[in-house]
């Protein structure tokens, strides 16, 4: 089975950004940057509950394009689940239309915090403690939807491995 969407999930600086292009060309289709980045970079980090709504519903239609173009699978460098957990972070609450959403990929790798955090001036929780925090709540929110996924670890050329051995274990199971 050839999943439709793969996506990266996890705390900010744990490498899915440098990791989903490589997967899309290791497969041979789209890659799906996150649109929260390049929202942040436009107009800054001081986000409202209706930002992180808007930058989940564009980097959705983004997703949705691709997969009516009909590329598989497409590659998503995070999608609304991790807008949902900014959300949670930031505020300590979510909109009600993240929990309405359902478009969930076929597969989740939800990286581990085993990088070092890079400051890159979008990023905003570096200690550990904030960190672990983060990864606790993407890991809770991937349990409480039930959706198929698998921790990736690791550093480096291990890390890719990882990946890729990840996704062809929940293909398996």
């Amino acid at each position: 089975m050839t999943p439709r969407s793969i996506c990266l999930h996890g705390p900010e600086s744990t490498g899915k950004s440098t990791m989903a292009p490589r997967l899309a060309q290791h497969f041979g289709t789209r890659c799906i940057a996150e649109f929260g980045r390049t929202y942040c970079e436009a107009f800054g980090t001081d986000l409202t509950m209706a930002d992180l709504v808007m930058i989940a519903k564009a980097h959705d239609a983004k997703v949705a394009t691709a997969m009516a173009e009909g590329a598989q699978p497409v590659i998503l460098d995070t999608d609304p689940l991790m807008s949902a957990v900014w959300a949670d972070m930031l505020f300590g609450r979510r909109d009600r239309w993240f929990d309405r959403w359902r478009s969930y990929a076929d597969l989740y790798l939800l990286f581990d915090i085993d990088l070092p955090w890079v400051e890159d001036g979008t990023r905003m929780f570096g200690t550990e403690a904030a960190r672990l925090r983060f990864f606790d709540l993407s890991k809770l929110e991937l349990e409480r939807r039930g959706v198929r996924w698998a921790l990736v670890s690791g550093t480096g050329e291990v890390r890719y491995l990882n990946a890729l051995s990840a996704i062809d274990r929940l293909l398996r199971s």
